[in-house]
């Protein structure tokens, strides 16, 4: 049985690779703020994997799947 997943935004998953990008090289290293550096990273690839798991299981196009009353 398929856990029931909730379909994300594509926003969800550019915001999350951006914010990777943005933590790693930008707050890690230039900044050098290395416990926030990591954290966020962290916050962020935990936002990746989840929009990554959303786009596997969750439904296609649901609003197909629902049947039109006619």
């Amino acid at each position: 049985m398929l856990p029931k997943v909730a379909p994300l935004h594509s926003s969800f998953m550019v915001a999350s690779m951006i914010g990777f990008l943005v933590s790693i090289l930008y707050i890690y290293y230039q900044l050098n703020y290395k416990t926030w550096g990591f954290t966020l990273a962290l916050f962020f690839a935990l936002m990746f994997i989840a929009s990554v798991i959303s786009m596997t299981y969750s439904p296609a196009m649901p609003e197909l799947n629902k049947k039109e009353k006619i």
